[in-house]
């Protein structure tokens, strides 16, 4: 409040330049600045009412510019997805490989002798290979898609 010099503040929190600024440099259009006194408030007052023909080249140029469609580009692979996808047929590999291990000992009479814990736990792991392998296609079918423009 005791400076004596000039700032030249720009904002767009209205209730701000009210309570800080002395004098308001606003864009009348056609390149012109007028400059009011006070703040965004006083400027509404000073500037009187709009008029509907007294609108600048900017604000008719505007209102004439149409909102251009987006175009929907087709959906590329992120390098990330790349990666994953080639990753994909090694890790379904892998999973089909411990599912057919896993199935081989649930086959095996001797492995239900052992300790009683290992059943449930043969099981249980075997269900949720089954629910990763098919997640599994399913992302490498996605992916597939993608990399030929179908997604």
């Amino acid at each position: 409040m005791e400076y004596e010099g000039t700032v030249l503040l720009v904002s767009h929190d209205r209730e701000f330049l009210n309570n800080i600024v002395t004098g308001t440099i606003v864009f009348e259009g056609d390149g012109r600045l007028v400059e009011y006194v006070g703040g965004y408030d006083d400027w509404l007052r000073q500037r009187g009412p709009a008029t509907p023909g007294s609108t600048g080249k900017a604000e008719k140029a505007a209102k004439q510019q149409r909102p251009r469609p987006r175009r929907e580009r087709p959906r590329v692979l992120t390098f990330k997805e790349e990666r994953e996808l080639e990753a994909l047929p090694a890790l379904i590999e892998s999973l089909e490989a411990e599912r057919a291990g896993l199935y081989e000992t649930l086959a095996d009479p001797d492995f239900y002798r052992q300790g009683g814990s290992r059943v449930p736990e043969a099981k249980a792991r075997t269900g949720d290979l089954e629910k990763e392998i098919t997640a599994a296609y399913e992302r490498w079918e996605f992916l597939e898609a993608v990399r030929q423009g179908a997604a």
